[in-house]
């Protein structure tokens, strides 16, 4: 029971401060650029990211006995879990991407990062996510799988049900972890070599209020970027052979439960406009609220 409301005061805070990013972002006129439109896209990932693994994971937490889970239900917990989780990994690098635009070419942001360009690149990071989903857990699911046995964890992830079929897996291994290599290291290479630019840029800015507000714009989004990057490489970079059961139930809670809480709240906290317009938005209910009890 402890743990269930843990769990469930976890996925509620993760709801409720994700939605009060997107809706924040999309009541204020002043927070209508790239940057936020970027924010507001992750967040909504976020939210259906973790409404894919908790509910399932709570009823079972609850449940006396084995929660059961049909064939095609967990072929569809996969699917959208890697859907969601590739194309938030994608997103943080074309968030990036927009930093180092802004930073390192502020003259020319407006004209490079053009409306229609974030909209291809916010649809681009889905389409590939929902392309990798589809091939992989297609590729699993053909697999035979043995009834008798159960998986190690609280979701239908890839290394765990890989490991009830009764065949060879090697080929799916190796698909795995080309995937991996695809939404994971691939993407924090480009984040990592545009924040070479950006440090070496805000380095060259003279005034002391000019750097602060630059690494100040960027640490909240890095901080996000080493929390999504390093878990999904402890479980998916290394080899199958590797994987411990034990290691994988802690590394999921972080990245399933735990990731989507503190987004909202490093972002909320790092960031001076989003705080700025966030507490407008709280004041603004209040009054409202008071004007109807009066």
């Amino acid at each position: 029971m402890l743990i269930f409301v843990v769990l469930l005061m976890m996925y509620l805070i993760s709801i409720g401060g994700n939605m009060s990013i997107v809706l924040t972002i999309w009541t204020n006129r002043c927070l209508h650029t790239p940057m936020y439109f970027f924010l507001a896209n992750l967040a909504s990932l976020e939210i259906s990211y973790s409404s894919t693994i908790a509910p399932l994971t709570l009823a079972s937490v609850l449940s006396a006995e084995r929660t059961v889970v049909s064939l095609a239900g967990c072929g569809a917990q996969m699917f959208f879990f890697i859907f969601l989780g590739s194309a938030d990994c994608i997103l943080l690098a074309v968030m990036a991407y927009d930093r180092f635009v802004a930073i390192c070419h502020p003259l020319r942001y407006t004209l490079i990062m053009s409306w229609h360009l974030c909209i291809q690149l916010a649809l681009g990071s889905l389409l590939l996510g929902f392309i990798l989903a589809m091939q992989l857990t297609v590729l699993i699911f053909r697999l035979p799988f043995c009834s008798s046995k159960e998986i190690s964890l609280f979701y239908c992830d890839v290394l765990p049900v890989m490991r009830l079929a009764c065949a060879d897996t090697h080929v799916h291994e190796a698909t795995l972890f080309v995937v991996s290599v695809i939404v994971l290291t691939i993407p924090f290479l480009l984040i990592t070599l545009s924040y070479v630019f950006i440090v070496d840029a805000i380095l060259k800015i003279r005034s002391a209020e000019g750097r602060r507000k630059a690494f100040s714009t960027c640490s909240s989004h890095l901080t996000v970027v080493l929390l999504q990057y390093g878990c999904g490489s402890l479980i998916y970079l290394c080899p199958s052979s590797s994987y411990s059961p034990e290691r994988g139930q802690v590394v999921s809670v972080v990245y399933t439960f735990i990731t989507p809480v503190l987004n909202p709240l490093i972002y909320s906290m790092r960031n001076r406009e989003l705080k700025d317009a966030l507490r407008r938005v709280i004041m603004k209910l209040l009054l409202v609220q008071t004007q109807e009890t009066f």
